[in-house]
């Protein structure tokens, strides 16, 4: 069956951990805002000698979810930065809960901060792979319940995390003094404004120069897609995904999965949901909504392809879509290219990839997409 992917030391050394962890300062503090074009829950202030990150509550946009004060490592503090947890850049022993961050630190050519990983066995980059074999980076677990020892035994100075809603202080991980650094990219309403937190996670890991100038690349490319795609003049309805556990997800209006939709010159039939994110509907509900979709996309994982025969097998439901009928369907598996880990800050292969199927009279390249293939 397929699934979808809608994934104590002594004293001394935690003391050692919570130095640069403090929350500490003047909330009014002279600074210059860090121009951001397109994200949505992410501010930069540039002090002198230092920078404030502000990330904003994706659940709760009138709150704050963090602030973070950077501070360089080889100065000293200064006593009138504002406040907010105090991060020392680059950081140098990270420990990294996501690979789409792990894949991102490596291509700012800042693969080495990363000392810990979690949630191994759905990693599939080779090089951090090799690094773990060879114990430069640690397995500390699954994120759902890291192993709190081989953190601390790391001494890290950072610890990247996917934050959840209400998913509070993280429990003995907020305990620890080290600084909890909350990547909520994932909860951006576009793919720009996603991918333009690479600005953040250069300012964390040194490369600043290096995330500004690839943001700057990929806001080219996907602009230019985005404007060929507008001159459709029809936008076909795109379903996507199947049921997954009982029920389908699919996605709210103010999403990015909605958003790459729309600038692929389609149409996502669940806009009428004016929600962020995914929502989880009936199969009935999704055939009823969608069913006359003259396309089909599904991501799914599994060691072999697809096909429709598989489909036809695993629900009823599915042969009442028109796109299944109509031989449209598509697949994206990500066992065999992880396509996860290259949208956020790669959307323009992505946006490529459904112009190529959705309309692809417009594309300018003969080559298949990369991500998807028909199904057979």
């Amino acid at each position: 069956m397929y699934k979808n992917y809608s994934f104590l030391l002594p004293v001394l050394m935690l003391l050692a951990a919570s130095c640069g962890s403090g929350s500490s300062g003047d909330s009014h503090v002279d600074s210059t805002p860090l121009e951001l074009k397109y994200a949505s829950l992410l501010s930069i202030d540039r002090g002198d000698g230092w920078d404030r990150v502000t990330i904003t509550n994706p659940w709760d946009t009138t709150t704050t979810l963090h602030t973070y004060i950077l501070v360089p490592d080889t100065a000293e503090i200064p006593g009138d930065i504002p406040e907010g947890t105090v991060v020392r850049t680059p950081l140098k022993r990270a420990v990294v809960y996501s690979t789409i961050h792990t894949d991102l630190f490596r291509e700012l050519g800042a693969e080495d901060i990363v000392k810990g990983v979690t949630d191994v066995p759905y990693i599939t980059d080779s090089t951090v792979i090799s690094r773990i074999r060879a114990g430069e980076i640690t397995d500390c677990g699954m994120h759902t319940a890291p192993s709190i020892e081989k953190i601390i035994a790391l001494a890290p100075d950072g610890v990247l995390v996917s934050p959840y809603e209400n998913s509070g202080s993280y429990g003995k991980l907020g305990q620890l003094g080290i600084p909890l650094i909350e990547c909520a990219d994932y909860m951006e309403i576009s793919p720009l404004a996603r991918a333009e937190w690479v600005k953040f996670y250069g300012l964390l890991s040194g490369r600043f120069d290096e995330a500004c100038r690839m943001f700057e690349a990929e806001e080219s490319r996907y602009n230019a897609l985005k404007e060929k795609a507008s001159a459709a003049t029809v936008r076909p309805r795109v379903l996507l995904d199947t049921m997954y556990g009982g029920v389908w997800y699919v996605p709210g209006k103010k999403s990015t999965t909605s958003q790459f939709i729309s600038d692929a010159g389609g149409e996502n039939p669940f806009d009428i949901y004016h929600d962020g994110g995914s929502i989880s509907l009936s199969g009935e509900k999704v055939i009823h909504t969608a069913g006359d979709s003259p396309i089909w996309l599904i991501r799914y994982s599994q060691p072999t392809p697809l096909t429709i025969g598989q489909l036809k097998s695993d629900n009823d439901l599915y042969t009442a879509v028109d796109a299944l009928r109509n031989g449209n369907v598509w697949g994206a598996n990500s066992s065999e290219e992880d396509y996860f880990s290259v949208m956020p800050f790669h959307p323009s292969v992505y946006l490529d990839d459904l112009i190529k199927v959705i309309h692809p009279e417009m594309s300018d390249s003969v080559a298949s997409p990369r991500f998807f293939h028909k199904l057979k």
